[in-house]
């Protein structure tokens, strides 16, 4: 299977790093969003929306959408599991997995596109909208760090993809200037030494 990806974007490093967990070899293909490879009609037949990551099955079908992809590799492969075993197990993770992306990360995205000089002219920009994000993720972070000072995972006790869309999510934080301050949130700093520690953060 190819992973079509841009090394430094979180969604696809959520892939990557998933993939690696479970020992699934992926053929990487680089997609250079910074020239606007993903807006030429080549990779918008594979992926109308125009971004990564996108990922080709042996048969030539697409797949898009990172925990789309994740799922799929899930029930190709379910050992080491990473999205539960059970209803209960995998509707907590789900659950907290959806927090991390909707609570943490679409603030610190937000935050980002709404202020960097990259998205300048490539659509509206609202400053406001990024000092609101700023704000929220500050709050969200703030109640994350209180849950993680009683518990060794995201999800709880296993590691699961929850785990891997908030560590791309804060390991890009750190990348583009939204970094969360380490000596107040204590407890997520424990935590991201952890994730940063797994080999699977190098995929």
């Amino acid at each position: 299977m190819k992973l079509f990806d841009t090394s430094v974007a979180p969604n696809p490093r959520r892939v990557r790093i998933f993939a690696a967990e479970k020992g699934i070899h992926l053929d990487l293909v680089q997609v250079d969003i910074t020239k606007g490879t993903n807006r030429e009609p080549g990779f918008l037949a594979k992926n109308p929306m125009g971004k990564v990551p996108v990922l080709e099955l042996d048969d030539g079908r697409y797949l898009c959408e990172s925990l789309a992809i994740c799922e799929y590799l899930e029930e190709l492969q379910p050992e080491p599991s990473l999205i539960g075993r059970t209803v209960d197990e995998r509707a907590n993770v789900r659950m907290w997995e959806r927090r991390m992306e909707h609570e943490v990360m679409r603030y610190l995205l937000g935050a980002f596109v709404h202020s960097s000089p990259f998205f300048e002219g490539r659509f509206t920009q609202v400053r406001e909208y990024a000092e609101a994000c700023r704000e929220d993720l500050a709050a969200r972070l703030g109640w994350l760090d209180g849950v993680m000072g009683e518990r060794e995972f995201v999800a709880g006790d296993a590691y699961s993809v929850a785990d891997i869309t908030l560590f791309c999510t804060l390991d890009f934080g750190d990348l583009v200037g939204e970094k969360y301050d380490g000596d107040v949130l204590t407890s997520i700093a424990r935590w991201h030494k952890a994730m940063r520690a797994r080999p699977s953060s190098e995929a």
